[in-house]
């Protein structure tokens, strides 16, 4: 049940804790990341939410306006975990450790990863994020076109490698090789020997991840990159 303080904030009381703890913002948006990350996206409703806090869902309505603010703090925060480049790193070994760390956290909230780049009301931290990661590559020396395009390049393969990640049908190796025998299991030995090839001899390979494919292609991203800003010079 939700009370008033003195000061005129909402209070919230664990059911049988006893004890209150005053409902924020930052609260109200930690806890709908943690039902987000449980229950995926589409399990986040507000009466839920006020539900899991305990209050009627009207009182988050004194520091959410709407569900789009509350997913624009949701995202922001996820945003927020993504570890940022220290001023005057190496522009490669900045990108290639904020790729890194952004894969990392994605994996912690798939349901993040289609929004990360369609909200039209970027917090503080998202805003951060991109200002960092712009004047990392433009004090490298990089053009203002080549920072877009390189930009847009690492965005577009980290994001892409996630959603691909999180729609895989299989987790463990036992459920890769269980699904490998059931697609090919139709059809005529020798029909498809690439395919098949590349299946036993990669896929199913003992301590097959296929994670493990995501620094490869990052890594060729950044020799491509590399190879355009000395073609483009200072």
């Amino acid at each position: 049940m939700a009370v008033k303080s003195r000061g005129g904030g909402d209070l919230m009381t664990s059911p049988g804790a006893g004890q209150r703890a005053r409902l924020s913002r930052e609260r109200v948006v930690r806890a709908a990341v943690a039902r987000a990350d449980a229950g995926g996206i589409e399990s986040l409703s507000m009466r839920k939410l006020g539900e899991e806090l305990g209050v009627e869902a009207m009182s988050l309505y004194t520091h959410v306006t709407s569900k789009d603010d509350l997913l624009d703090g949701m995202t922001d925060a996820v945003f927020a975990e993504i570890e940022l480049p220290a001023e005057g790193t190496d522009w490669r070994p900045a990108m290639r450790d904020r790729a890194i760390s952004t894969r990392s956290v994605l994996a912690r909230h798939p349901w993040a990863t289609r929004l990360m780049q369609s909200r039209t009301h970027p917090g503080p931290a998202t805003l951060r994020h991109h200002d960092t990661v712009i004047g990392t590559l433009r004090q490298a020396g990089f053009s203002i076109e080549l920072t877009a395009h390189a930009f847009s390049a690492l965005d577009s393969y980290i994001y892409g490698f996630a959603l691909q990640q999180t729609s895989l049908p299989f987790e463990t190796g036992e459920e890769t090789a269980a699904l490998a025998g059931a697609i090919m299991a139709p059809f005529e030995a020798g029909q498809y020997p690439h395919l098949t090839e590349l299946t036993i001899e990669h896929v199913l390979q003992p301590g097959y991840d296929y994670g493990h494919e995501f620094e490869f292609g990052l890594n060729l991203l950044l020799d491509g990159l590399e190879r355009a800003l000395a073609v483009a010079g200072p």
